[in-house]
């Protein structure tokens, strides 16, 4: 199909922390088998090679995954910091027009949502294709399956049907309880899902028209687009759906209602519902073991034994250094939560005691004031960067492949049980010249052990 996918990556997905933060958001966290990102990337294949619009925080994340997968994508554009969909799908315009490509139909996808009904979701987009072919800014319609406070909703005539294109009466924001419910039983509203299909000429002319400062800058893109991080500081910050599609007329817009399995994953009650109705559990999903308690739910990938006793209707999400506790049908309130935590330990938004690399990943064992200690793991092919540490020693033991240790310009060969000691301000890399993944314990010693005690003088990623 000759559509052109823009995946939209840059959120952060604080409703499903503690495992969802900033520097691993939802669309990389392996709730499924696979994470998100894959899964969209996966279903977009039948199309053209998405552009991915996505942070610079999360360019190793993003590229590790694409490169395991070995997607062809047309292009990544690296946002320096977040200003909400407007300007992500105005610079992907931009980039297309500067390709030519403004005769193009394109999509707009979000990273982060799960489709379950492929077929349905083909057939929808083929409609709205169709339609953007005509000059048309289509977007989907979701059928609810329940009362949702959390979505905006989107009203077609009552005599719809179903993945074919209809006329769009009007959007509706985030309603509460009592008129999310007349929505559900009038049976003409749907979620609006963030998905849009459009010819790239005419989403340029609306941006033209009712966002001309932000086009105007994003207008000044370089063609290597290496001024991207000096226009963002410039443009304003707000949704797509604020900036133009809601300021559309009813003539320029069409609506395809569609069943298509689709859920954003948006809070802990909604994967519980999820986990709840499929056959194949969650891969974060654990079975507890209840005495008088019924109906719990465990999420984690710890490798603990959970009990509850005496209580019924609980979610439990745990990780190695954040637990949550919730009531089911509770869980919007987590961003509440949130709110607190950032007043206390904003670390505990942002990161997680793992972190991925280029070369790998890394994962702390144990943080004190005296030391510190990661299990890390190299993969095949693959070096961590020649440098040295000015505060701290380390200790490395092998447990797993075969690597070779360069320290202060020697190489050294060590297999699994041995052990090589890095003295403070020695220069020294390991690399896993085999074809398994090199792992070793390291064990820290001095007076700090903050990631930025780094001096590197060779690195094959640019760092």
């Amino acid at each position: 199909m000759k559509l052109i996918p823009i995946v939209l990556s840059g959120g952060s997905g604080t409703r499903l922390w503690p495992i969802s933060r900033a520097s691993h958001p939802k669309q990389f966290s392996h709730l499924l088998k696979d994470s998100l990102q894959t899964l969209t990337l996966r279903r977009l294949q039948m199309f053209e090679s998405p552009l991915i619009i996505t942070s610079e925080k999360l360019k190793v994340l993003t590229e590790k995954e694409i490169s395991d997968h070995q997607f062809i994508i047309r292009k990544i554009i690296y946002e320096s910091e977040g200003k909400n969909t407007a300007p992500a799908v105005a610079v992907a315009c931009r980039y297309l027009e500067l390709l030519g490509l403004q005769g193009q139909v394109c999509g707009v996808f979000s990273s982060d949502a799960l489709i379950t009904k492929t077929a349905a979701f083909e057939k929808a987009i083929e409609m709205a294709t169709e339609e953007a072919t005509k000059g048309k800014v289509v977007v989907l319609g979701i059928r609810p399956d329940r009362i949702e406070t959390g979505f905006g909703y989107i009203q077609v005539p009552k005599n719809f049907n179903l993945n074919q294109a209809s006329e769009v009466l009007k959007f509706h924001e985030k309603p509460n309880h009592s008129t999310a419910e007349k929505f559900i039983q009038d049976g003409s509203f749907f979620w609006n899902a963030g998905i849009f299909i459009f010819k790239v000429s005419e989403m340029i002319h609306y941006f033209k028209l009712h966002q001309p400062e932000m086009w105007s800058l994003i207008s000044e893109l370089h063609t290597d687009f290496d001024n991207l991080k000096e226009i963002y500081s410039k443009v304003k910050n707000i949704s797509f759906d604020y900036a133009i599609v809601e300021k559309l007329k009813s003539e320029q817009l069409s609506c395809v209602p569609c069943d298509i399995g689709w859920s954003d994953l948006g809070s802990w009650d909604v994967l519980d519902q999820i986990n709840s109705d499929s056959k194949e559990k969650l891969d974060i999903f654990k079975q507890p073991i209840q005495v008088d308690a019924s109906r719990n739910t465990i999420f984690s990938k710890e490798k603990k034994v959970y009990s509850l006793v005496g209580v019924d209707d609980i979610m439990v999400v745990d990780t190695t250094d954040a637990m949550l506790i919730c009531k089911k049908g509770q869980s919007q309130k987590v961003k509440d939560v949130v709110n607190l935590v950032k007043e206390q330990n904003n670390k505990l938004l942002e990161e997680h005691p793992f972190e991925m690399r280029p070369w790998g990943e890394f994962e702390i064992l144990k943080d004190e004031t005296y030391f510190k200690s990661k299990i890390i793991k190299v993969a095949p092919g693959q070096k961590i960067s020649y440098q040295s540490h000015q505060y701290r020693s380390e200790h490395w033991i092998i447990v797993r492949g075969t690597a070779t240790v360069v320290l202060n310009d020697t190489n050294h060969k060590l297999v699994q049980g041995q052990h090589i000691h890095i003295p403070q301000g020695a220069k020294h890399r390991i690399i896993n010249t085999g074809s398994e993944m090199v792992e070793f314990i390291e064990v820290q010693v001095g007076s700090y052990f903050g990631e930025d005690d780094i001096i590197r003088y060779q690195d094959d990623y640019g760092r």
